[in-house]
């Protein structure tokens, strides 16, 4: 038997170095897991001397893993993925329901979705602690492929170039949950102030203020499939800048529902719908068989029962 077949691998010891790679240091490392970095120091060293080769290498005053040390740290979210599926399910048998569970959202998901979130938790399942990150759809989805988060709460637009549940969530888990309408913003005296679905072609002639960096590619797409190359006169990811500036005349602009609904509409404003083929897509990523894990799988089904009421 070689080293690398060693039964006794330790999954503990997997946490620490991907705990390395992330932190950049095994200080850092002993602080992210709670351990004083000597403690911390001797596991690496005994798991060197088991598989026979460095782990880490030391860079000036920082370290650093050796190639042995990255295929480790590699490995180790579906590892211990795995190993909280399983201790879940035992849980479960025991008739437990507690767990922490780390959830990252897109900035309008945050005074929507997650405060409906949160309440339905703390009223069905008391024992699950949720903790929360705001970050767009690219970092979120990062964050549960670097084991920083169990969940991402994500959206996609159509035709969206850089969509981040493609090639860059290869190997996780992406389902969609819900959909969130794309609205016109218009000032109130707009001469399609009075339509029922607003048609973007005619917007052609207007100033337009964009959103976000993804929200601005999106908008670029969608002036381009109605023909014409939207003006752009100023750009700010504040929702309500975004109707400020529109009820000032300055311009108009597109905003998600969920991000109209975030707070009281301003005076001089009026939101129309946009055809349902331009609304965005919400989605959840997860690593493969994170649903296991019984804390992680009552905030899913939270945010499913979340996203069916809002869109009743």
């Amino acid at each position: 038997m070689s080293a690398f077949d060693d039964p006794d691998l330790d999954p503990q010891v997997l946490r620490v170095v991907k705990a390395v790679a992330d932190a950049g240091s095994i200080t850092g490392a002993a602080a992210a897991l709670g351990y004083s970095q000597p403690a911390i120091s001797q596991q690496l060293k005994r798991l060197e001397r088991r598989l026979g080769v460095p782990l880490v290498e030391r860079v000036g005053r920082s370290v650093r893993l050796t190639e042995a040390g990255r295929i480790l740290a590699r490995h180790a979210p579906a590892v211990t993925t795995a190993l909280d599926a399983a201790a879940g399910e035992l849980a479960e048998l025991r008739g437990l329901r507690a767990g922490r569970v780390r959830l990252v959202g897109f900035p309008s998901a945050s005074p929507t979705i997650v405060p409906r979130l949160l309440a339905e938790l703390e009223a069905g399942h008391a024992g699950v602690t949720v903790t929360y990150l705001e970050a767009e759809p690219p970092e979120a989805v990062v964050a549960v492929r670097e084991d920083r988060a169990d969940i991402a709460l994500t959206f996609s637009y159509p035709g969206d170039r850089d969509d981040p549940h493609g090639p860059s969530a290869r190997g996780l888990s992406v389902r969609t949950v819900g959909t969130d309408d794309l609205l016109a913003v218009l000032p109130a005296g707009h001469r399609e102030a009075g339509t029922a679905v607003v048609d973007v072609a005619g917007l052609a002639g207007e100033r337009w203020i964009a959103g976000c960096p993804r929200c601005r590619g999106h908008l670029l797409e969608l002036c381009a499939r109605a023909g014409f190359e939207p003006h752009i006169a100023f750009e700010t990811d504040n929702f309500v800048a975004v109707e400020g500036l529109v009820a000032q005349g300055i311009g108009v602009a597109t905003l998600p529902r969920m991000a109209v609904a975030s707070f009281p509409q301003l005076p001089g404003v009026v939101t129309l719908p946009l055809p349902p083929t331009e609304s965005r897509t919400i989605h959840v990523v997860t690593a493969h068989g994170a649903e296991r894990v019984p804390a992680v799988r009552a905030v899913l089904a939270g945010i499913e029962h979340v996203l069916e009421r809002m869109s009743e």
